[in-house]
């Protein structure tokens, strides 16, 4: 399972014209589910997320009742390696994933995070101010 962990002063995801979610000054998060990902990694993915000390003196989340705004995003799973059209063969079939997704966000809530979401298998438009910058790859 992978993740993408950004700082924001803003975020939101908007989904055929209307806003699903959307935060102020917290974490933007991209979460990427392998074939191979367990309940487990998803449980330890939140955790490592929630407390990553990445926000003004070196606090996080927890720290500080930051929200998250979480978003599936299974290119983070894409094979570049050959050719110019990327692979998916890695990324999770979406039947799989959003399982996973929503246990990561379930996992999130458990430690007391205020979280938004995307929608999952819908055309998102993803928008944020990223402050720092402060861009994150997590790997579990």
């Amino acid at each position: 399972m992978k993740a993408v962990v950004q700082t924001v002063s803003e975020a939101s995801v908007t989904v055929d014209g209307e806003v699903v979610g959307a935060i102020k000054s917290g974490l933007l998060v991209l979460v990427g589910v392998a074939r191979t990902d367990t309940a487990a990694e998803a449980a330890l993915l939140a955790r490592k997320v929630y407390e990553l000390r990445i926000l003004d003196g070196e606090r996080s989340a927890s720290d500080v009742g930051a929200p998250l705004l979480v978003v599936s995003q299974f290119t983070l799973y894409a094979d570049t390696r050959k050719g110019r059209r990327p692979s998916w063969l890695a990324a999770a079939p979406a039947e799989q994933a959003e399982p996973m997704v929503d246990a990561v966000v379930a996992a999130l809530r458990e430690r007391g995070a205020t979280v938004e979401t995307g929608r999952f298998r819908t055309h998102m438009l993803v928008s944020s101010v990223n402050v720092g910058p402060q861009t994150i790859l997590l790997e579990v």
